[in-house]
Parts: C-alpha cells; structure tokens; sequence
C-alpha cells in the first residue's frame, strides 16, 4: 500500500508542472496575440471576442443589478431632498399668502375710506386703531392721533362706510372713540325716506336702540338711518345704518361700520354750524331792513 502512494506521487508531480507550463505557455500566447497590431490579428481578436463575451453576459447580471440599485437609492436621496425643499418652500409660500391676503384686506379698507362721498365742505384725518377697551360695558376704541393733529372732543368718527361714533378724550398724541354702541352714546338721525326724527342709542349690544321715534308707523325694516345735524355735534347726512326689528319687535338700527375689522378710521374735523344771531338780516331785503331800522314803513 505504502508502495502504491508514492507511485502515484512520482506521477501527480510532473503532471501538475506540465498543466502549469502549457497555462504559463497560453497566457503568454494571448498577451502576444492581444499585443501584435496586424489587422489579421485584429479580426482574429474580434472574433475571440465575439464567441466569448456574449457567454459572459450572465456573470454581469449581479453587477448590473446593483449598479442600478445604487442609482436606485441615490435618485431616492435627490427627491427626498428635493422634498424637504419644497415643504420648506410651501411653508414660505403660506407665509407670504397670509401677509398677502392681510395686506389685500387692509388695502380694501384703505379705498373704501377713500370713496366715502362726505360733504366737500367738511376734511378728515386718518387715524389707526391702537386698541380696544375690551370691557363688556364699555365700547370704545383708542386713536393714534391726537391734540398734536387737531382733534377736538365731539369730532365724528367713521370707518369705510359708515359712523363709528365720536372722540371723547384727546391726549398729545391719542384720541378714545366712543363708539356707536356704547350705552352713553345717543346720535340724533333721521330715517329715510319718512324723515322721520329719532336717536340712536347704544346699550352695549351690537345694535342700538331707535328711541324717541316721532310716528312709528311710518319707519320700515330696512329704511336709511342717517345722521340729522341736530345739535350740532356731528354733520348731517352720515350713514349709521338699517332699520332692523328685534325678536320682542323693538326698532333698533344695523350699523353700516364694520365693527369686527376696526383698524382705520376717518375723523370728521367739523367745528359745528354757524349760529344765526339775527335773522332778518337774511331773510329782509336790505331797502326793507334800512327802512325797519329807520322807523319808517314801505310806504312812505
């Protein structure tokens, strides 16, 4: 047995230095061949070429299936990115939609104080509104315009539509504004088209009473209410509101002013009218008024 093994050793040893000169031999033959530039050589070489790449297609398929995966998940980090991106945009985008639409709102009330048709007579100031007395029994909101502007105590306050109510209290450079409806505001109005005589007085509810109404018959849920002039605390013909009727069938008035938005509001500056001392003077021709002041009659 001993014999046996070491015969076929004397055998394995030359046999493996053969296979590895003859490896040597075509190793060395191909790197010739793939060296020699002869164009026989070269077609000999596309052919080689040819015959055996094609087989090796199925040794690619790993390689190639990750290579695409890596693509895969790189492209997947681009639109992740891409993502966060956009929401950060799209936050961006709501902030600026909001500023927007603030802006858009305060323009519009801007124009409509703008196109609010008021006696050509009468000029304004413009004030912002700073606050609110935030007071259940107390309605008013405070001006950033004051005695340095000119304001006077009793000057009418209006927003883009309508009558807001009236300053009472200046300081140097604030203002309060009673409001419509407050319980010590009373407005004496007019009710179109009766011509009716009434007063508008708050309560502290969101609609003031229509008080000491002359015939009530003839006043109708959704007739003008306008300021009279009565007194001559605020200009005639400004627009407070609609006739509007309560559950209990109460006359009360629907203010026009937007007093949920209260940012701007427009002071009447109006210094009361003009005390008639002497009415013959105007109603008198000047002959007959000479002639009254002489003590002689027409006709002498």
């Amino acid at each position: 047995m001993a014999k046996d093994r070491s015969q076929r050793d004397d055998y394995a040893t030359p046999l493996r230095r053969l296979l590895l000169g003859v490896l040597c031999l075509c190793l060395l033959a191909i790197f010739l061949i793939w060296r020699i530039d002869s164009p026989r050589v070269e077609r000999f070489r596309a052919q080689v070429t040819d015959k055996v790449v094609p087989n090796m297609n199925w040794a690619m398929v790993p390689v190639t299936g990750t290579i695409n995966l890596i693509r895969d998940f790189q492209s997947y980090q681009r639109l992740a990115e891409q993502n966060r991106d956009l929401r950060d945009e799209l936050r961006q985008m709501q902030a600026w939609k909001e500023a927007a639409l603030q802006l858009e709102q305060e323009n519009a009330r801007l124009l409509d104080l703008s196109n609010v048709r008021l006696d050509p007579r009468l000029t304004y100031i413009t004030g912002v509104v700073m606050a609110d007395s935030g007071s259940p029994f107390r309605q008013s909101v405070l001006l950033n315009v004051g005695a340095r502007d000119g304001i006077i105590d009793g000057w009418a306050a209006m927003d883009g539509i309508g009558l807001v109510g009236r300053i009472s209290g200046t300081g140097e450079t604030t203002s309060r504004v009673i409001l419509l409806t407050d319980a010590a505001s009373s407005v004496p109005a007019t009710i179109q088209p009766s011509g009716q005589g009434a007063l508008v007085a708050g309560d502290n509810s969101a609609a003031p009473i229509l008080d000491f109404l002359e015939n009530t018959d003839l006043v109708r849920p959704g007739d003008r209410v306008v300021s009279s002039g009565d007194g001559g605390v605020f200009p005639a013909g400004l627009l407070i509101g609609q006739v509007a009727a309560d559950p209990s069938g109460r006359l009360r008035v629907r203010l026009s002013a937007d007093y949920e938005r209260l940012e701007f509001l427009r002071v009447l500056r109006h210094h009361g009218t003009e005390t008639i001392s002497d009415p013959g003077d105007i109603v008198a021709p000047l002959e007959v008024r000479n002639t009254a002041q002489s003590g002689e009659t027409p006709d002498e």
